[in-house]
């Protein structure tokens, strides 16, 4: 059995930082090593217990979530960084993926959501809110590298050029699988073998060569959560 992903929170909001503990401790795959508001004792924090993830409000005082990021990179902790805030603007994400977040995700998501963005922030991935999808794609468009081949899409089924498509639009997997009545299992099989066939390694790289490549209408996400 694989040990839990342990977790410390940073936010300064009481009622908000103790409910999310108890929702993460809920889960088995989760233990919540601390809960603090004062983003100087979160930096001791992490220095001494080395947490795998620290997920930070942005906006807390005296400095705020950014400069934790920042401090907790210039102190060498090897952990992964996911900014969890009300903020949905462009800038905002921006500064925080520049100070070393690996996520950037919306407080009105699901618990299964979070934990779920968690797993695969831990694997790799930046992971962003379902509605700050193509403010990803606008913030990537200056300095992208080069494209995946075009030829690669003649791969893809129309099952899964239809996924495509929904994932440039920001959708879940649960809100694809309602989309096309089919199973959550088999978004998530599908959604595997769409990256597989475009030798890409996240979501976010999906949705970028779906817009770059005139797969997708490239229509604004739902903006209700990631449910």
């Amino acid at each position: 059995m694989n040990a839990p992903i342990s977790v410390l929170l940073v936010d300064d909001h009481t009622l908000f930082r103790k409910g999310l503990a108890e929702l993460l401790e809920g889960r088995d795959a989760i233990r919540v090593v601390a809960a603090t508001g004062d983003p100087d004792e979160a930096l001791r924090i992490a220095r001494e217990q080395r947490p795998d993830v620290a997920i930070v409000d942005l906006n807390m005082p005296p400095h705020g979530g950014l400069a934790l990021l920042r401090q907790l990179l210039a102190a060498g902790w090897q952990g992964t960084s996911i900014v969890l805030t009300v903020s949905d603007a462009e800038d905002d994400m921006a500064n925080a993926l520049a100070s070393g977040a690996r996520g950037y995700l919306l407080k009105d998501m699901e618990p299964d959501e979070l934990v779920a963005a968690v797993r695969r922030a831990l694997r790799g991935e930046t992971v962003v809110a379902p509605a700050m999808t193509l403010k990803l794609i606008d913030l990537l468009h200056p300095r992208r590298g080069a494209a995946v081949r075009e030829d690669l899409l003649a791969e893809l089924t129309p099952r899964e050029r239809e996924i495509l498509q929904h994932l440039a639009q920001g959708l879940t997997n649960k809100a694809i699988a309602r989309e096309l009545d089919i199973s959550h299992e088999t978004v998530k099989l599908h959604v595997r073998r769409v990256l597989a066939k475009l030798k890409l390694s996240s979501r976010v790289e999906a949705a970028v060569f779906a817009v770059e490549h005139g797969v997708s209408s490239a229509r604004r996400p739902p903006t209700e959560g990631s449910a």
